[in-house]
């Protein structure tokens, strides 16, 4: 049983004065030179110093309500991030003077993977050790391959296809996106037993089911957002890269789905719809980005049937093949060694 939903995202700034103290909360203890953090900053100049994540996520807790209304699901809806307010430990300080005993988290990430999964464990354990008498906060397991998500997906890309010129429509090449990390950080994505990669692993078996659910064969994997040390190799090809090997082998069209993120923020709105975007043009090709699904009804729904599954004992909705993990209660790993954090050279 429990009594609420907490949604746990990464958070962002709503206002100018706050876009410096949050990269540093997220870069904090990562030796980041202060030169990166203020060309960061710069980009979301671009967008008034507001990243569109929190009102996207206040949108999405309006959408779960009124879901959980519909299903019978009688929960109030929390809301703490790890980075920016409303914190974690705030809300889960506000959750217990409101007396829930317990809650159930759902993260906005659907992967597995330290920065996918695991950390948001350390967010729990860190807000439940803030807080006296916490809650018990359980989360709620991956849902990477949920069928309304890729159906959410799936639409979008067909939304996205029918804005491209219409010439060039037909022989647009599908490209899935997503943050790409350390290869290190990917080996140790997931239970020690399962092989590790699970995080790649699962990108690619949900951009496959994407791509089959809209009638694509073939399609490319990408990723984007890398930072740190050039020397520290991370996961490949960079979509920037790609799309100029693309336009090298003469394809003049591009369908980019954003499939590793659930909702706009930096790395979608300046990383695609900016730098990729004015790639594609320099290079005379069609570019059209897919949406994200947090909007989407299905993305609510979705919320609602994984919290009754968690409630109920139901089955599992799932269309892949790829392990999936996640379920923690108070923050402890899936498995001993599960998705440990790698540690970065500085």
């Amino acid at each position: 049983m429990a009594d609420a939903l907490l949604l746990l995202s990464f958070g962002g700034p709503e206002r100018p004065e706050d876009v410096m103290p949050f990269l540093e909360n997220v870069t904090r203890g990562r030796g980041v030179p202060r030169e990166r953090l203020e060309l960061v900053a710069q980009h979301y100049a671009h967008f008034g110093g507001v990243s569109p994540i929190n009102g996207l996520n206040r949108a999405l807790i309006g959408a779960i309500e009124a879901e959980f209304a519909a299903a019978g699901i009688d929960l109030p809806v929390y809301f703490g991030n790890r980075n920016w307010h409303p914190l974690i430990e705030d809300t889960v300080e506000t959750m217990r003077a409101d007396g829930i005993g317990s809650a159930v988290v759902f993260p906005t990430s659907a992967w597995g993977g330290y920065s996918g999964c695991r950390q948001y464990d350390e967010d729990i354990q860190r807000a439940r050790a803030a807080v006296r008498d916490a809650p018990e906060l359980v989360k709620i397991r991956q849902y990477f391959d949920h069928p309304l998500m890729i159906d959410a997906f799936a639409d979008a890309i067909g939304a996205a296809r029918a804005r491209l010129p219409e010439p060039r429509r037909e022989r647009a090449r599908l490209v899935f996106t997503a943050h790409s990390i350390p290869l290190a950080a990917d080996a140790a994505a997931g239970p020690p037993a399962d092989g590790g990669n699970l995080y790649s692993r699962q990108v690619a078996e949900a951009a496959r089911l994407v791509a089959a659910a809209t009638g694509f064969e073939d399609f490319d994997v990408v990723w984007q957002s890398r930072s740190g040390p050039p020397r520290v190799p991370w996961l490949e090809p960079d979509i920037v890269d790609h799309l100029r090997s693309l336009s090298s082998a003469g394809v003049d069209a591009v369908l980019v789905c954003p499939i590793g993120f659930v909702s706009d923020h930096l790395e979608v709105v300046w990383d695609l719809d900016n730098e990729a975007a004015r790639e594609a043009a320099d290079l005379g090709m069609a570019f059209q980005r897919a949406a994200t699904p947090g909007p989407d009804p299905r993305f609510a729904r979705m919320v609602g049937e994984l919290v009754a599954e968690h409630l109920r004992g139901g089955a599992p909705r799932r269309l892949g093949t790829v392990p999936g993990y996640g379920c923690t209660r108070n923050g402890e790993p899936c498995a001993a060694g599960c998705c440990e954090p790698v540690r970065r050279p500085g």
